[in-house]
């Protein structure tokens, strides 16, 4: 039998350019007319609207984005932050000459002005000044109802993040309920999810070449709507995939249907396609995966859950089938996920001509989310880890993309040798992970068939090449650069791949770690790591005493910093008891603690919604999972971390005598919160008597780390 590779893609570079590549490129992509007269053009081919501050470097979207178009020949301007109340900013460039590409930025626009709380943030890490409410909620939603004002028919795409992870019906957080694919609500042209550069590159060339956007339907990596399905595809319902149970009511045995059909052939003006429950693997290409409609997904959580699961088993690029979602009368198309970078691919993008600066109209303002990422290096992409919670898998995917040694010593380079105010410390070698640079399955064919959600959990799996080597040989390298004085590490690593290569931990930890490591075994207890796909705590324990032996060796004092969260799905107050006496054994005291935001599309938010485990098989009697819901149980889950604080005690007390717990209520030592209440906190009136110097003493000793 034919083994299974992975599919092939046209190198990103390697298109004919398009005539404005005669052109030198722009010292920074234009702003405004002004700019635009400035070199000599009368139009955009591109414009690109962002939630964010243009800053000139490629850890930003559009940054990114716009120099890999101009190195295509296409002239492209940026609309940062628009005013949204009107269309004026919206119209300041003119319109372009083959479309709008709308983004939120770098962050999807909701979880950037809103707490896990949903209490309104009164900063903005990615504008001028740190302010907040330089963007709209749903930002891409609006962008694109202005552009359609000011520009109805000009063709409009929507990418980035919030995009990305609203691209198909999704569990929306900030109003309890499951929302319609975002590209419908923003009445777009097509939808790119992903890393976009492949998706924006093709859509551009095509139209430049007079391709129409409604026919382009074929590239990986994007999203569209249809109200017909194409002839020729085999279909293939998800629920005999992975049944969830009956939805439907039981067939009529009398009834005469002399051929089965897929749900799809039941609506109006929808070709039949053939159906299948099995598909040959030469037909996969033309095999489409029909998921629960919106409706379907919006009135049943155990619905939902189940085309979670499917969704998410359907994101190799590698074995990936197309999917389809009904919504109202017309479908929702997903094609394949684009097929990763390759490592000269990969160089080329990150060594184009960027400023690494914002751009010059922000004069002295600091924008926080530039400073902190002003001299770091991305050294790859992607991450195998596969936490339900996290959104990095769902947007970069799995398999890991990986830069050259020798383009990432010619960025740090360029750092120091251009960008203001470098003392030569490197502030970051890393990516969504910091210790994934080059890892990957042995074998091709097991990594273009693989469905696995993680590559690491439960265990490190054996295809896994867990070598560290050509990492280790990297951060040997940048830091014998001359004028380079430190490299530090900022990406989380992943210690419990990290433990796999002592050598790597005693590199990092001997020459890479600026005194506090922060790593994230978000959990202890079983029942919330099995949900989050977390390694267990003993992996922890393996690393800190690596990173211990090898700081004393080094003669250095340096500290683990321990992140968790809180109310994850699967936590129980138990759980959180249990967290907090270890942080309380352990000396660790929590100042800002991280409550479970349930993004878009994550498969934890799936759990949240509905309740079940889409983790394993999905149906009406599967696995139940248990949900801290509402304000007051995150509130307490929160207080389980912050256990030292005064403010959160009274709480603690009520929960503890609940839980039958009150051995733990007392002043000494062993107990996790004191009997008494220092005035002017929690509930305590301000002129309440002063604790006793015994209670004063208490709470130094409960509190110190």
């Amino acid at each position: 039998m034919a083994t299974l590779t992975a599919p092939k893609a046209q190198d990103l570079f390697s298109y004919r350019k398009h005539w404005a590549a005669r052109l030198t490129p722009a010292p920074v992509l234009p702003v405004s007319r002004e700019e635009m007269d400035a070199l000599g053009w009368d139009e955009c081919d591109v414009i690109i609207v962002t939630g964010d501050a243009y800053v000139d470097h490629p850890s930003f979207g559009m940054a990114l984005i716009g120099r890999v178009l101009e190195a295509q020949g296409f002239r492209v301007g940026i609309i940062a932050q628009p005013d949204w109340r009107s269309t004026e900013d919206f119209m300041r460039l003119g319109r372009p000459r083959l479309f709008f590409g709308v983004t939120a930025g770098n962050m999807d626009s909701m979880v950037n002005r809103y707490t896990a709380d949903r209490r309104l943030r009164s900063d903005d890490a990615y504008t001028p000044g740190g302010v907040g409410g330089r963007r709209p909620d749903r930002s891409v939603i609006v962008y694109s109802q202005r552009l359609r004002e000011a520009f109805p028919g000009v063709p409009l795409v929507i990418g980035g993040i919030e995009a990305s992870l609203r691209r198909i019906a999704h569990f929306d957080y900030w109003q309890e309920k499951v929302r319609r694919s975002i590209l419908l609500d923003a009445k777009a042209d097509l939808l790119v999810f992903g890393n976009g550069e492949r998706q924006v590159v093709e859509i551009a060339h095509r139209l430049a070449a007079g391709e129409p956007l409604h026919s382009i339907r074929d590239v990986r990596g994007t999203a569209f709507v249809g109200s017909r399905a194409e002839p020729g595809w085999i279909e293939i319902d998800s629920t005999d995939i992975d049944t969830p149970g009956p939805i439907e009511k039981p067939a009529d045995p009398y009834a005469f249907e002399p051929e089965r059909r897929s749900p799809a052939t039941r609506e109006p003006g929808v070709h039949v396609v053939k159906f299948s429950r099995r598909v040959p693997r030469a037909d996969r290409e033309h095999s489409v995966i029909r998921l629960p409609s919106f409706e379907a997904v919006r009135d049943d959580p155990v619905l939902y859950a189940h085309a979670s699961r499917i969704l998410h088993a359907e994101t190799n690029p590698g074995n990936a089938r197309a999917l389809v979602q009904r919504h109202g009368n017309v479908d929702l198309w997903l094609n394949p996920p684009p097929i990763p970078l390759t490592t000269a691919e990969m160089d080329r993008v990150y060594e184009l001509p960027y400023t690494r600066r914002p751009h010059p109209s922000y004069g002295d303002a600091r924008i926080p989310a530039y400073e902190m990422i002003r001299f770091s290096v991305t050294i790859q992409r992607g991450c195998f880890g596969g936490c339900t919670f996290c959104s990095i898998t769902e947007h970069e995917g799995r398999i890991i993309q990986s830069r050259s040694e020798e383009s990432v010593l010619r960025e740090i380079e360029t750092i120091r040798d251009t960008v203001p105010g470098f003392t030569g410390v490197i502030s970051d070698l890393g990516g969504p992970t910091a210790n994934m640079y080059r890892l990957a399955c042995k074998s091709p064919e097991i990594q273009a068939a693989c469905r696995k959600p993680s590559c690491v959990y439960p265990r490190i799996c054996s295809n896994l090449d867990t070598n560290h080597s050509p990492l280790i040989r990297l951060y040997r390298r940048a830091r014998a650069l001359p004028g380079i004085k430190k490299v530090l590490i900022a990406s989380g690593v992943r210690y419990d791949l990290a433990v796999e290569s002592p050598e790597y931990v005693k590199e990092l930890v001997q020459h890479h770690v600026g005194g506090y490591l922060k790593i994230a075994p978000e959990a202890i207890s079983e029942g919330p790591l099995s949900k989050m796909m977390k390694p267990g705590i003993g992996s922890y324990y393996r690393f800190k005493k690596l990173f211990d032996r090898y700081s004393k060796q080094a003669g250095k004092e340096q500290y683990l910093i321990p992140y968790f969260i809180a109310a994850h799905p699967g936590t129980t107050d138990e759980d959180m008891l249990e967290l907090a006496l270890w942080l309380k054994r352990n000396g660790f005291r929590a100042d800002q603690v991280q409550a479970f935001l349930p993004g878009p599309m994550a498969t934890a938010t799936a759990m949240y919604h509905s309740g079940k485990n889409p983790l394993k098989r999905v149906s009406r009697d599967s696995e139940e999972v248990y949900v801290p819901k509402g304000l007051k149980v995150r509130r307490l889950h929160k207080a389980f971390l912050r256990y030292h604080d005064p403010n959160n005690w009274p709480l603690l007390r009520d929960a503890l005598r609940r839980m039958g717990r009150e051995d733990l209520i007392g002043n000494g030592k062993h107990h996790l919160v004191p009997s008494f209440q220092p005035p002017g906190t929690g509930n305590a009136p301000e002129g309440r008597r002063r604790p006793t110097k015994r209670h004063q003493r208490f709470a130094t000793q409960h509190t110190r780390r």
